[in-house]
């Protein structure tokens, strides 16, 4: 192989990637509607034909970029998956956000994405729902091992209460703003609780 198709390849390897990366910082700090796809090839850096290559279109992108923060761990129902919680601090720690030296707080990406993809019909608000769906099914499986009264309506009140706390956060960029909901969740969980023995 020459050294020119040698220096080639090695600048394709990792394309996607960097394609990822780089859309995952440009839409956390301007967020998604402001950020264009040339901006991406830019700052991945790769060619425009590259990009498109990997991403026909600009909600394809902006679902693989939702798709590896949720493979990640880094969103708020990833905690919901961890085994090595009991499942009432699995809840409980919905009402988490990153610290003070995470930088601004960005509250929940599925909800910011369905924000700037308003039409219920489209590609990235409809795989936003489906995450905010799985959300509910995870809060009522753990509602329901703890055996808890209600565990399908509770799992509403409480993912209600994470959704909100998170904006919340955002909004106020306050970091520790989650403590005010998962005070309000202790107390949904004690009650139904209660009322199931």
């Amino acid at each position: 192989m020459t050294a020119t198709g040698t220096t080639t390849q090695r600048r394709g390897r990792g394309a996607r990637e960097r394609i990822l990366a780089a859309a995952a910082q440009l839409f956390a700090s301007q967020g998604i509607n402001a950020t264009g796809m040339e901006q991406v090839a830019e700052e991945a850096p790769v060619s425009k034909r590259t990009l498109y290559a990997h991403f026909r279109t600009k909600s394809d992108l902006v679902i693989a970029h939702l798709r590896e923060l949720g493979a990640s761990g880094s969103t708020l129902e990833s905690v919901l998956a961890r085994e090595d919680l009991a499942p009432r601090e699995r809840i409980l720690r919905l009402f988490d956000q990153p610290g003070p030296d995470a930088g601004p707080v960005r509250g929940c990406p599925f909800i910011d994405a369905a924000v700037e993809f308003p039409d219920p019909h489209s590609a990235v608000h409809a795989h936003a729902r489906e995450q905010k769906l799985l959300m509910v099914r995870l809060v009522t499986a753990l509602t329901t091992e703890l055996g808890c009264r209600e565990p399908a309506a509770l799992a509403e009140q409480l993912v209600t209460l994470a959704d909100g706390a998170a904006s919340r956060a955002m909004v106020l960029d306050q970091a520790d703003y989650g403590r005010h909901a998962r005070a309000a969740a202790e107390i949904l969980l004690d009650n139904a609780l209660a009322g199931a023995s």
